[in-house]
């Protein structure tokens, strides 16, 4: 079942590193959002495929806004 990872702050997206189809692991950086010149990651919660990136580089995101659909491993 597919999850909605969501934009724990308001900031920027500085950097989109995952892309559709990738496979990731627990802890790897889906995006970068940028916060009061901070760069905090937005992680996989677990393993799985990353599903869908629904930000682009340069978009503002507010806290709770969707960033990614993940799928985790069964």
């Amino acid at each position: 079942m597919a999850i909605t990872i969501k934009a724990h702050i308001t900031g920027t997206v500085w950097k989109v590193e995952g892309k559709a189809g990738d496979r990731l692991e627990e802890g790897d950086s889906i995006v970068i959002l940028e916060s009061m010149k901070m760069e905090i990651p937005v992680e996989a919660p677990e393993a799985g495929k990353l599903v869908e990136v629904k930000v682009a580089e340069g978009q503002a995101v507010k806290e709770g806004d969707p960033i990614a659909i993940f799928e985790p491993e069964d």
